[in-house]
């Protein structure tokens, strides 16, 4: 049903608001208990849709992968908050709402532990071949004594962070209490971190087994890490992905691996998720998650309450609980 339409005689007088993705578990519910919703993404036209709804819309809500593209906030004269479910923002046209005042917000520290959980599970995957030994129990080749190849130590290895915001940082407290020796590579150095800052990523995969991306998406980390970088990590090194499938040229990294010029890869995001090439799915060296690294019913009840408390926080006049930096 149209926004704009009438429940009985009586016009539905809430706030309206459009909804980019179903992709939100916990939220949509409770965002069409107390608002109008629009759902974008059931749309069969969806510039026809937006002409429809657009006027009047006041939020969107969105996930991190989705997020607010400019045709869509072009559509909605009157919006004011773009409510992320994440944290990632390369999706939402962060030009146009600065340029409008629409304000922005993102549910930081709640899914950190989460991601770097994930970050850790994928290395620990990868380097003591987890799902090579699942298969070989379930497939009969340990009854049948057949060979099974050994599989590599984590700790006293040297890690590399690629971005060391909350989740990197995250991420390095883990590796410390697996004795690695942890270094980062950032836009610059924070002096209150213990680790070891290099600046550059090349350098930093020359000095690293194991090279983490917990750094933002978009145009300024497209293909950070690449060909080069994945040359210098090593036939013996591991690649984790927990941060966006852009800052990873996959082209690359499919030939590295294919080459042994790269020991093994453990990634949660992609190029083109869903889409997975199928040559990775196809590698014994490479562990493979859905971008999964928030999804715990605790992050993502977390994450709900922490977008609605920013639309209540919007419409009521008041400052927002999470807005990012302008």
């Amino acid at each position: 049903m149209s926004g704009h339409q009438l429940t009985g005689a009586v016009a539905d007088s809430r706030p309206e608001v459009l909804v980019m993705t179903p992709r939100i578990p916990f939220l949509l519910g409770r965002l069409e208990q107390a608002y109008r919703v629009h759902r974008f993404w059931e749309a069969a036209d969806p510039a026809s849709f937006l002409s429809n709804v657009g006027q009047g819309v006041r939020v969107v809500v969105t996930n991190g992968v989705v997020g607010c593209p400019s045709d869509v906030m072009r559509a909605l004269p009157d919006l004011g908050l773009v409510a992320v479910g994440g944290v990632g923002l390369d999706a939402v046209d962060l030009t146009q709402a600065r340029e409008r005042g629409i304000q922005v917000t993102t549910t930081p520290d709640v899914l950190t532990d989460d991601v770097a959980d994930q970050a850790l599970a994928l290395l620990l995957a990868v380097s003591r071949q987890l799902l090579r030994g699942d298969r070989y129990v379930r497939e009969g080749g340990w009854e049948r004594a057949e060979e099974l190849p050994l599989t590599s130590r984590v700790s006293g290895k040297r890690a590399g962070i690629v971005g060391l915001g909350r989740i990197g940082k995250a991420i390095a407290k883990r590796l410390v209490a697996m004795n690695m020796r942890v270094a980062y590579t950032g836009r610059h150095q924070q002096n209150d971190q213990p680790y070891r800052f290099i600046p550059d990523v090349l350098e930093l995969a020359h000095h690293a087994d194991v090279l983490i991306v917990s750094s933002a998406g978009g145009n300024g980390t497209r293909h950070l890490v690449g060909a080069q970088v994945l040359q210098a990590l090593g036939p013996s090194g591991i690649l984790i992905n927990v941060a966006r499938g852009s800052v990873v040229d996959e082209s690359a990294l499919v030939g590295a691996l294919q080459g042994g010029r790269l020991g093994g890869a453990g990634l949660d995001v992609f190029a083109d998720e869903p889409h997975v090439p199928v040559a990775l799915r196809a590698l014994d060296n490479v562990v493979l998650a859905p971008h999964a690294g928030t999804r715990t019913v605790e992050a993502r009840r977390e994450m709900a309450e922490l977008v609605l408390a920013n639309i209540e926080a919007f419409l009521a006049g008041k400052v927002l609980v999470s807005p990012i930096s302008p």
